[in-house]
Order: C-alpha cells, then structure tokens, then sequence
C-alpha cells in the first residue's frame, strides 16, 4: 500500500511547509520569516537558541513549527518607534522537520526587558500535529535577576518554572526543550 500524501487537516508541519517556512524545505517561495532575525547592524549581543518539541514520549515531533516575538536588546518590540530597515525582525518561525535531530534554531540577540519588572524573554507559539489551538509559552534566560520579579514567571508555581527557563549550552547558546505533556511538561499559557 502507498502512503496517501498529507492534508491540511492532518499537520501543520510538512504540509504547510511551502506557506511558512519555504526557503528551509527548499521551496523557491518568499518567506516573511526564518530562523536569523537580527542582521548585522542590529546593536546586542548575538544568542542561539535551540530545541526540540517532545511528545508525552519524550520523542522529538518531526512536524512542529515554532514562532517567536521578542523585544530587541533594549526592551524596543518592532513598529514605528524603531529604526527603519535595522534589520531586527523580531518575530522567528522555525520547522523541525529539516534538522536530522528534529531540533528548532534560531539566531538572534539577547533581548532587553520591554517593561520595568519584567525580565527579558521569547514569547513563543507551538503549532504541531494533534493541536487544533496552538499554543503559547515562553523563554526565559537563566542569569537574568529580573527573573525573581518577573509577574508571569511568579504566576507559576515555583515547582513548574524550570520548564519556561531556557539552559546554557556554551558561549551565546542556549538550549530550550519543549515538553508537550509528560513528566517536566512545559508550562503554557491561555490567551
């Protein structure tokens, strides 16, 4: 028996992969965004952030498509306020369905705070094979002090915030599993 080609009722991954994120499924189609999102002139200090989304197994799902929006390094989200043609996008979208280890990567800076009692993060949405809401989470650096004040990082039980708090992986890297259920699930947040 062939394998039946998939729809758009079955994944948002490969299916969708020419729409969202062409240029890294080896589509020749414009895309409005990927995984580098600040250009050379951008001020701050370069960061990688890297993951894989994880089933109630722990099996990395080869279907997921991540986004990002973040504020750039001094707490300044994109729109009329910024500077025109910066190069910082501020919003990232990554598949998992190219990388041999099914991981999510995104090069970008270290974001500033975008409020007073705020500590600096990626806001960041999963869409997957299985949901029919996307859903919403974020990341956190660890070395940040404004972590101990932060009000949605103090809204979740202190037992849980590990899972929104990205980890060291050597200089300017950082890694950041997403754990969709299952032990050390990742905490997400209604809109």
């Amino acid at each position: 028996m062939s394998k039946l080609p998939q729809t758009g009722s079955q994944t948002v991954g490969p299916f969708f992969a020419y729409g969202l994120t062409p240029r890294q499924y080896g589509y020749d189609f414009p895309q409005i965004a990927d995984g580098a999102m600040a250009g050379d002139a951008v001020p701050g200090e370069r960061i990688r952030v890297a993951g894989r989304v994880l089933d109630g197994a722990g099996q990395p799902v080869e279907d997921a498509l991540i986004e990002i929006w973040q504020a750039d390094s001094k707490g300044m989200f994109p729109g009329p306020q910024r500077t025109a043609n910066d190069g910082f996008t501020g919003f990232g979208r990554c598949g998992t369905g190219t990388d041999p280890e099914r991981r999510f990567v995104f090069d970008t800076i270290r974001p500033g705070a975008p409020r007073p009692g705020q500590a600096p993060h990626l806001s960041v949405i999963v869409f997957m094979r299985g949901l029919l809401v996307h859903c919403f989470t974020r990341i956190y650096f660890p070395e940040e002090a404004a972590n101990a004040q932060d009000p949605v990082l103090l809204a979740v039980p202190e037992a849980r915030r590990s899972t929104l708090i990205a980890q060291p992986d050597g200089p300017g890297r950082y890694r950041f599993d997403i754990r969709m259920q299952g032990d050390g699930e990742t905490v997400f947040f209604e809109i």
